[in-house]
């Protein structure tokens, strides 16, 4: 029924809780994961720090490879292929572009991630893909 899964990840314990319940369905339907980091940038907001001046590509890098590398930690991946994707963006429109984009069967992903400072700025990045996917998704708490 599965046979790629996207979770989407933040590297919060909200993410770690939906990575873990996606490697058990995976398992069981024979499937593969893509784990998403999208990083957050200034430019996802619409704003530009100058006509030049970007978020460098090789900080997108080091904080997107924390928050995969964070969620991977104390997991048993057992023989579930996985792999890993790192994109630059807004959360919720980097995850609703890559299931578009890509051919998922379901969509595995924390309910709550961002916290009270940034949770309010961002909005529920949860609510947004779970009201524009084109797949099945489901919010694990």
């Amino acid at each position: 029924m599965f046979k790629t899964i996207l979770v989407p990840t933040d590297g919060s314990e909200s993410a770690k809780h939906a990575f873990l319940t996606a490697l058990t369905i995976a398992e069981k339907h024979e499937a593969r994961i893509v784990l998403l980091h999208i990083v957050f940038t200034p430019e996802a907001l619409g704003y530009k720090l100058s006509n030049t001046a970007t978020v460098p590509q090789d900080e997108i890098s080091i904080y997107g490879k924390e928050a995969l590398t964070a969620t991977l930690t104390d997991a048993n991946q057992g023989i579930v292929p996985i792999e890993q994707k790192l994109k630059p963006g807004h959360p919720a429109a980097g995850i609703i572009n890559e299931i578009e984009t890509g051919n998922y069967d379901l969509v595995v992903m924390g309910s709550r991630g961002y916290g009270p400072v940034m949770g309010p700025l961002l909005g529920s990045v949860s609510q947004r893909v779970l009201l524009k996917a084109t797949c099945p998704v489901m919010i694990v708490k």
